[in-house]
């Protein structure tokens, strides 16, 4: 059994907390979590992959165990949040990857493919988008702020970012939801309830629309380098319906499309049937 570690390295100036297992030379997943959670996530996961692959599951800047600079000197868009794992991948040495991504660890793995398409090996997408038909109407209040960026937008954003959004976002779509451990969205919240953690998101959710001007940026990368493609999705996700799972299929024909009957974090529920997925999707 291969030991979990944690550590914290400086890249560029932010501390960036990941979770590492897996012998150094083994072929490497980089794992990229999603809003509001972060590298723990990837708990149950982890230990089922570990004893063939070297996983590493980074916090993003402003999550979990990761730095969360003030806004004066960090500036909270996808852009920026993305740089600094791409200068993680390259302070802790990682060459050549596959991207395991979900959420906001879709725009976040997807600008490090486009802008170094030579060291990803494959991508496995957990509910992480690159199709306006993926977006459901629960983008709705969030598109009002991208359009109108007022303070009354924002504010009522605020929303999204309460104990009981966040329960729900794990529990909705859940056949079962006493199957849900309450670990993950309880450690969430905590962090979620750090001083000045609401303008961050806020500042996220408003950026967000950059993600989806890159939607055909994306695609394109999609169809130049045809990448060995596998969607791990549930099928019930409040936020990004199945067809944007199916969409990927339009610019990678031979990407492998799953769906799960469970809700938005698919992890909580069906780690084990995942992982399955991707070892014999690696093997091949």
């Amino acid at each position: 059994m291969s030991t979990l570690t944690y550590r914290k390295v400086a890249v560029d100036g932010i501390g960036v907390f990941y979770r590492e297992a897996g012998a150094k030379d083994a072929p490497t997943i980089l794992l990229l979590h999603g809003f509001p959670t972060a590298g723990h996530m990837f708990r149950d996961l982890i230990p089922q992959l570990a004893d063939r692959f070297r996983l590493v599951a980074p916090d993003l800047p402003g999550f979990g165990k990761s730095d969360m600079p003030d806004r004066s000197r960090f500036s909270y868009t996808f852009d920026n949040i993305a740089k600094a794992i791409e200068r993680f991948t390259e302070v802790i040495g990682l060459n050549r990857f596959a991207i395991y991504v979900f959420d906001y660890g879709a725009p976040t793995g997807f600008r490090l493919a486009v802008s170094h398409p030579e060291r990803i090996t494959a991508i496995i997408s957990q509910n992480g988008n690159a199709y306006e038909e993926g977006l459901s109407e629960g983008w709705n209040p969030i598109q009002k702020y991208w359009k109108d960026p007022s303070q009354g937008n924002r504010d009522a954003l605020r929303t999204f970012l309460k104990p009981d959004t966040t329960r729900w976002q794990y529990t909705h779509g859940v056949s079962d939801p006493t199957a849900v451990s309450p670990d993950g969205y309880s450690l969430d919240n905590f962090y979620l309830a750090r001083p000045g953690a609401d303008e961050v998101q806020l500042d996220l959710f408003g950026d967000y629309k950059s993600n989806v001007a890159l939607y055909p940026t994306f695609q394109e990368y999609f169809r130049k380098h045809k990448p060995p493609f596998l969607a791990a999705w549930g099928k019930n996700d409040p936020f990004f319906l199945p067809g944007g799972a199916e969409a990927f299929r339009r610019d990678i024909p031979g990407a492998a499309v799953h769906f799960f009957d469970t809700g938005h974090f698919a992890l909580e529920t069906h780690a084990k049937e995942i992982a399955a997925l991707i070892r014999d999707f690696l093997a091949r």
